[in-house]
C-alpha cells in the first residue's frame, strides 16, 4: 500500500494497519540481516524543532537500514533560517529541494497539515505539540499485538499527563478502531483527557471511564500506558506541575497487584514515574516498544517511499 504523507492517526484503518503490521515484522527479519539497499538514491529530510532520542534516531536508522540517506537538524529553532524568521512553510518548500520526504517534529499543533499543504514531498508528522504523534501511537499499537496478541477486547489504563499528552490522544484514535476496547484515564483533574478524544471514543463504542486512582485500576487491566508528567509543557505554572509530579508511580508493589499476563508501557523518556527496579520484569515492555518503533517506522518509510528501486547486476 502506497501513502503520502502521514500527518494523524485517523488516516490509518484497520486493513492497513494490519498490512503495516505485517510489513512491520518483516522489518525486524530485515535488521537481524543487517539491512537492505532498497532506497540508495532516496534522501529523508529530518527537520526537528523540539528534542528527540527515540523518534529522530529511529525515524534516521530506519532510512540508513533502508538504503537510503539522511539529513538533518536535531534543534531547528536555533540551527536553521527559522532563527531569521523563515516561516515553516518557506522552510518546507525549500527542503522540497533536497529530500524526498520530511520528518517533522514541532512544537505547533497542526504544524505537520500546514507543511503538508505545500509540500510536493511526503509529509510525516514526528509531533506537533500536543497535537498527534502518529507514528508513536501506530508503534504503541504494533507493541500491544505483538505482546498480547490482540487488540479486540483490550483493557488499557492511560495513566498521567492526558491533557497534553499526544501520545494518548493518538493511540485512543487508533484504539477506536477496535471491538470491545475500554480505556480507564488516569490522571488528576488538571490533566485530565480533553473532551475531543473522549467524545471521539464514545461516538465509536469505546467504553471509558475517568479515575484518579491507579491502585483501584491496576487489577483490571491488561496494558498499562505510562506517560510523563511534561514540564515544559506548562509553561510559567510551576505550581500546578509540582502538584501533579510523582502522583502516579509504578513500584515493585504495584507489580504484585498487575496481573501476568499484562504489560507495562511508555513512550519515554521517563523521570521518575517508572521505578528502575521495575525494569527487570518481564511485564515491563518499554525498552521492547521503543525497539518497535525502528520496526514500524521501516515500514511506514517503505509505504511512503513506494517500491525499492532496481539495480543493474
Amino acid at each position: 500500500m502506497k501513502l503520502h504523507h502521514i500527518i494523524e492517526a485517523q488516516q490509518f484503518d484497520r486493513a492497513t494497519l494490519a498490512e503495516l503490521f505485517e510489513a512491520s515484522r518483516q522489518m525486524e527479519e530485515i535488521v537481524r540481516k543487517g539491512g537492505v539497499a532498497d532506497y540508495p538514491n532516496r534522501i529523508m529530510a529530518a527537520l526537528f524543532y523540539e528534542p528527540s532520542t527515540r523518534t529522530r534516531f529511529s525515524f534516521e536508522a530506519a532510512m540508513h537500514r533502508l538504503g537510503g540517506r539522511v539529513v538533518t537538524t536535531e534543534n531547528a529553532t536555533e540551527f536553521s533560517s527559522v532563527s531569521k524568521g523563515e516561516t515553516l512553510e518557506d522552510t518546507i518548500r525549500i527542503l522540497n529541494g533536497y529530500a524526498d520526504l520530511i520528518v517533522i517534529r514541532h512544537f505547533e499543533v497542526g504544524a505537520a497539515q500546514r507543511a503538508a499543504a505545500v509540500s510536493r514531498a511526503p509529509i510525516i508528522n514526528a509531533g506537533d505539540g500536543v497535537g498527534q504523534h502518529p507514528t508513536q501511537a501506530l508503534l504503541d499499537l504494533y507493541t500491544i499485538q505483538q505482546e498480547i496478541g490482540t487488540i479486540d477486547g483490550l483493557r488499557i489504563a492511560m495513566v498521567g499527563d492526558l491533557a497534553q499528552g499526544r501520545t494518548v490522544r493518538s493511540l485512543a484514535y487508533l484504539l477506536g478502531k477496535f471491538k470491545d476496547v475500554k480505556i480507564y484515564f488516569v490522571a488528576p483533574s488538571i490533566l485530565r483527557m480533553k473532551d475531543d478524544i473522549l467524545d471521539y471514543l464514545r461516538d465509536h463504542g469505546v467504553a471509558c471511564k475517568e479515575e484518579d486512582d491507579l491502585e483501584k485500576v491496576i487489577p483490571e487491566v491488561n496494558v498499562v500506558y505510562q506517560t510523563r508528567v511534561q514540564k515544559e509543557r506548562f509553561g510559567d505554572r510551576i505550581a500546578d506541575y509540582e502538584k501533579c509530579r510523582g502522583l502516579y508511580i509504578i513500584t515493585p508493589a504495584t507489580l504484585r497487584r498487575l496481573r501476568r499476563d499484562a504489560i507495562i508501557m511508555h513512550p519515554l523518556p521517563r523521570v521518575g514515574e517508572i521505578a528502575m527496579e521495575v525494569d527487570q520484569d518481564p511485564r515491563a515492555a518499554y525498552f521492547r516498544q521503543a525497539q518497535n518503533g525502528l520496526y514500524v517506522r521501516m515500514a511506514l518509510l517503505r509505504m511512503v517511499l513506494g517500491a525499492p528501486e532496481r539495480h543493474e547486476g
